[in-house]
């Protein structure tokens, strides 16, 4: 049983390439999981930020308009029941899902009646999906690239109707056995897995969105939980034409022996080692600037850095609007946070900025 291994027949360089970059991912991976396990504010804020771009970017590709600011705000103030247009019935599915595999993805194994049930919630609030929703597609569909003018190009054509329940069917099963025989490398297994349900296209809407969400499912439940923090879909929004050429690549020989997924593989790889850097940099500005401080927080931060060294007396005549058990949390929380040190015990500590 192994009609996607030919697929996977990359040539020298290419298999050289692919290794270099698992090698980069999997030492990351490694890194970031004991940041991880410490769990502290600047992951918290990271995944909020992360949660906002992968929304707005993953339903932009296909076509909506809401800025990253506007969903932020959507997301703060929702009334389900006022959800009127398409972009903001978009917008609250995937928030919904993206929580739904953020919290759950442990217990979500990769089936037909889960990856139906993701694609129920994905569309829950879209009143025009309401007779596709969660079922695979009736009618015939194509990969369309949507741009910000209006206009669509065609990127390929996808698997017939009368087709998807036996290739569904054959990709799950595959993918469920190289994860557990673990003869493939999870990220070759997760990567193809992607590639073919594009190339299947199994539900008559929304298997952009539902396809770049399996991604995030798949890499946490294979332990690179580092993709909470920093957006893939934002990246993919960004280098659209690319991602569409990469498909492409492989789809124009589809179901021949020529049919290779070389350059999408490799686009999926070398995607995950630039999310990679681009979370070392957030991170490294988070724990730079102190971490995520609410605007009392900040002022405080200030009062010290002007007038260091300080005593939480000297705080409280600063702030008078604050009373002394708030600002006590405060100066705990910045010296769990690494942003200040204190030195003594009771009315006699001294607060100071921490060296960084």
């Amino acid at each position: 049983m192994d009609n996607f291994i030919n697929q996977l027949n990359f040539d020298f360089q290419t298999n050289q390439l692919v290794l270099k970059s698992i090698s980069f991912i999997d030492s990351f991976k490694g890194k970031w999981n004991i940041v991880e396990s410490k769990e502290n504010i600047f992951l918290k804020e990271l995944r909020k930020i992360a949660t906002i771009e992968s929304i707005g970017s993953s339903t932009r590709i296909e076509g909506a308009q809401l800025t990253n600011e506007e969903i932020k705000q959507l997301l703060e103030n929702v009334k389900i029941t006022e959800l009127k247009s398409r972009d903001e019935q978009e917008v609250i599915g995937y928030y919904d899902v993206l929580e739904i595999i953020y919290e759950n993805y442990e217990n979500i194994s990769i089936s037909k009646n889960y990856i139906q049930q993701l694609h129920q919630s994905l569309l829950k609030y879209s009143t025009k999906d309401d007779r596709h929703r969660g079922v695979y597609k009736n009618l015939s569909n194509k990969v369309v690239a949507n741009y910000p003018d209006g206009t669509q190009r065609v990127i390929f054509n996808t698997t017939e109707p009368h087709l998807v329940e036996s290739e569904m069917n054959y990709l799950i099963e595959w993918t469920n056995d190289q994860l557990n025989l673990k003869s493939l490398h999870p990220l070759i297994v997760v990567g193809l897995f992607v590639y073919e349900f594009l190339s299947i296209h199994p539900f008559q809407d929304g298997n952009g969105r539902l396809s770049r969400l399996l991604t995030n499912l798949l890499l946490l439940k294979n332990n690179y939980l580092f993709i909470q923090y920093v957006s893939f879909e934002n990246l993919i929004e960004q280098k659209k034409k690319t991602y569409y050429e990469a498909l492409m690549d492989g789809q124009k020989d589809r179901n021949s022996e020529k049919e290779r997924v070389d350059k999408w593989m490799l686009f999926f790889l070398q995607s995950l080692e630039a999310l990679i850097h681009r979370l070392e940099q957030k991170y490294d500005v988070f724990k730079t600037k102190g971490g995520y401080l609410n605007e009392r927080q900040k002022k405080i931060k200030e009062f010290i850095t002007i007038n260091q060294p300080i005593k939480l007396s000297d705080l409280v005549k600063s702030m008078p609007d604050f009373s002394i058990n708030t600002l006590k949390k405060d100066l705990q929380y910045m010296k769990v946070e690494k942003i200040i040190d204190s030195v003594g015990k009771n009315k006699g500590t001294i607060y100071v900025l921490k060296d960084n």
